[in-house]
């Protein structure tokens, strides 16, 4: 064990052995292994954006199996998906990449301003499918968020008892904030906080902009003269607004960007102290070479060498 990932584990005294072995499994595991950084490919978009425009600009990602066969030629540390698609796949590829249940999820058939997600698959689920740990999307500002977050917290119980690590997506959102303010630095830095407190081992934001939503955190800000001015320097905000950094905080790829932006996002991550990057989009919507050899390059700056 490298003394990064035994300073990490160090964080989580409280969990049970379960717990711990499975999130040591989860860091030490592809090109990462051993550094105490992340890089996990997510597939949930077929469900989220519909099929077309989540696979459609690289038909091949429509096959469940070639997702996982992505992830393991990448050498990423995980592979986070919806239940039909793990299903599809487990069973050949058992034991070749941790995989992560992501519990539930949201179509937009019906346009929400105030998304909340149904839960389509269990702890149980998550068990029988050899997974390492459950995801789960909570809203802060959505209208019905108490029942997410009540629901999690159930589901964290249960997945603690089972000795799963949880992540959890915290994606700001509702009627309260503005577009704006959906990743504004105050709001992603509080979206963070309420996934630690709820008990999240791993959480997942979006990166911040310098935007600053509510006024009462703004004079705040301000009086304190927080950094914000980089993206290195909001990412270090966010990673300290989760417990001083003592709870592992990733952050997403979101909608498909060019190499370069990605890269330079990737080393204000590192440099802010954050712990990786959860890619999707930019990963499955490329050509299989173009993504081995994009998350190849996210690999070395992660480990410094790019």
């Amino acid at each position: 064990m490298s003394k990064r990932i035994k300073e990490i584990l160090s964080w989580y005294k409280s969990e049970n052995p379960g717990v711990l072995t499975n999130l040591y499994r989860l860091l030490n595991h592809g090109k990462l292994s051993g550094t105490g950084k992340l890089l996990i490919l997510p597939v949930d978009q077929g469900f989220e954006h519909g099929p077309a425009r989540s696979f459609a600009a690289n038909p091949a990602a429509y096959d469940p199996l070639y997702l996982f066969q992505l992830a393991i030629d990448a050498g990423l540390n995980g592979y986070a998906s919806l239940l039909g698609f793990l299903e599809a796949g487990a069973a050949e590829y058992a034991g070749r990449i941790p995989l992560i249940l992501k519990a539930n999820c949201h179509d937009i058939l019906h346009p929400e301003k105030d998304p909340i997600g149904a839960q389509t698959a269990s702890v149980s689920d998550a068990l029988r499918l050899g997974c390492v740990a459950i995801g789960y999307t909570i809203y802060p500002g959505t209208v019905d968020r108490r029942y997410q977050y009540e629901q999690l917290r159930e589901l964290i119980k249960e997945a603690r008892a089972a000795g799963l690590v949880v992540v959890v997506w915290s994606y700001p959102r509702g009627g309260g904030l503005s577009k704006e303010g959906e990743t504004a630095l105050d709001v992603i830095a509080y979206a963070a906080q309420i996934a630690a407190q709820l008990g999240a081992h791993i959480i997942k934001t979006k990166l911040p902009t310098e935007h600053l939503e509510l006024e009462d955190a703004k004079k705040v800000y301000e009086k304190y003269k927080i950094p914000r001015g980089t993206l290195t320097e909001r990412v270090h905000h966010v990673v300290e607004s989760a417990f001083d950094g003592r709870r592992i905080v990733i952050f997403s790829g979101g909608a498909k960007e060019d190499d370069e932006t990605l890269y330079n996002d990737a080393r204000a991550i590192r440099d802010g102290g954050g712990f990786g990057s959860i890619i999707g989009r930019n990963s499955f919507q490329r050509n299989h070479d173009q993504a081995v050899a994009l998350l190849g390059n996210l690999i070395k700056i992660y480990k410094g060498q790019k």
